[in-house]
């Protein structure tokens, strides 16, 4: 099946079996995160009830072959199943809402510090280039005033004057004139430096309150960034303890609430054999999606596009849909885009692969507001990237999860501020957002 037959849908089989095998995942693993990240979650008000539903005690079919020969059982069992089926999905949209709340939050204060760091480099460059302004009239002036005095002295001026034959006194007066002027000239570049500096130096003092702004910025994105993870992790636990347990106790009450003869046994029976459909069916889609990634998935490498120096690769396939930089605010349905682009989009489709750009580790993977679903890589150096709009049940890696160059991480979708299925790619440099297609062709990678 390919992969843009599903694209926009829940993960498929496939998906969910290559995220949770990874590096070892387990689901109890992962619902221990998902306690853990139930503190995180208390700040959006959600605290209240969470950490139950991962201490519940679920019904083993011999609880329910027990209460079923008992009418008073029965009843009691009936009302604890429908009690915790209730609970699970209850806490699977209380964690989505926190997550999602968290999410925009995240957006915005990224947002905010994507643009304060544009801000302070415009301010400084301003600055730079007002310092060259300064500078040139400087040595402009230098060079009339090594002109007007060359050897030294006042009585240079008087050289300059008398030098040569004034054959009468219109040509002397001519020369007076031609002083003036070059004074007049010298004072007009002397005034331009001296006001040139004077406007760098205040640029460079707004650049020094800009960066200051943008290093606030930048500190409350990384810890509303943390708080989005903690989130999306709590609310991923909630799913999947829902998705393997809630098709157990959906057989099981309907085993203590059927009056036909069908046993129990028939019932638990049902659900093994539906087990079993499910994993043969997710071996057949991860033996699909191996071969048409050509053996990169999700945990392998060389994958990816053209491929550069140092191990750095195109991150997705098609052509540049939009650049980098400001460009005109597009609205609809989903709301409007921003006036700056921070990163370069490109367009290959529903489903296509979404690749490292190269090694490093997964310090974020969920939601984060208009990205939609976003991941974001450290490569070491300060230097790392992200990625955008994958689609949802796209995300193949983890927080804390190291990739290689060239593996598959996702898939692209439409999530988001999106207006068709591509990538969002972004590059960092320090935490600043840098043109991906000029960094990328720095290291020999054509885009």
């Amino acid at each position: 099946m390919a992969a843009s037959d599903d694209c926009g849908c829940a993960p498929t089989p496939a998906e969910s079996r290559s995220f949770w095998k990874s590096e070892g995942v387990s689901r109890r693993g992962a619902l221990g995160l998902g306690v853990l990240g139930v503190v995180a979650l208390s700040a959006f008000g959600v605290g209240s009830g969470v950490t139950a539903a991962y201490a519940a005690s679920y019904p083993s079919w011999d609880d329910v072959q027990k209460a079923k020969n008992n009418e008073a059982a029965k009843a009691s069992e009936v009302s604890r199943i429908e009690g915790l089926i209730q609970s699970l999905t209850q806490k699977v949209a209380d964690t989505q809402a926190a997550a999602k709340v968290a999410s925009d939050e995240f957006y915005d204060a990224q947002q905010k510090y994507f643009a304060a760091a544009t801000e302070a480099d415009a301010k400084q460059a301003k600055a730079d280039e007002q310092a060259a302004v300064a500078d040139d009239s400087a040595r402009k002036a230098g060079q009339v005033a090594a002109q007007l005095y060359r050897n030294g002295g006042d009585d240079t001026s008087l050289e300059l004057l008398f030098t040569g034959s004034a054959q009468n006194a219109d040509e002397l007066l001519a020369r007076l004139g031609t002083m003036d002027k070059l004074f007049e000239y010298n004072r007009s570049v002397y005034d331009n430096a001296v006001a040139a500096r004077n406007s760098a130096q205040s640029l460079s003092d707004q650049a020094v309150v800009a960066r200051d702004e943008r290093d606030r910025l930048q500190k409350i994105a990384e810890e509303k960034m943390v708080a989005a993870q903690n989130a999306a992790d709590a609310a991923q636990a909630a799913l999947d303890e829902q998705s393997a347990n809630l098709a157990t106790m959906q057989a099981q009450l309907a085993a203590l609430k059927d009056t036909t003869t069908k046993t129990v046994a028939g019932y638990k029976a049902g659900v093994i054999a539906e087990e079993k459909k499910r994993k043969e069916r997710e071996a057949a889609e991860a033996a699909a999606a191996a071969a048409g990634n050509g053996g990169g998935g999700g945990g392998g490498g060389g994958g990816g596009g053209s491929q550069g120096s140092g191990g750095w690769r195109r991150p997705h396939g098609g052509g540049k849909s939009s650049g980098y930089g400001p460009r005109s605010v597009q609205c609809g349905s989903q709301g409007c885009s921003s006036s700056f682009h921070y990163g370069t989009d490109f367009a290959n489709g529903c489903g296509a692969a979404i690749y490292a750009a190269q090694s490093g580790t997964v310090d974020y993977a969920g939601g984060n507001g208009g990205y939609g679903n976003y991941i974001r890589i450290q490569h070491g150096g300060g230097i790392g990237t992200g990625y955008a709009h994958i689609r949802n049940g796209g995300i193949l890696v983890r927080s804390g999860q190291w990739v290689r160059s060239g593996q598959v991480i996702a898939y692209a979708g439409n999530t988001g501020r999106s207006f068709g299925c591509h990538l969002h790619f972004e590059v960092y440099v320090n935490g600043n957002a840098v043109n991906p297609v000029q960094f990328l062709a720095q290291r020999g990678v054509s885009a």
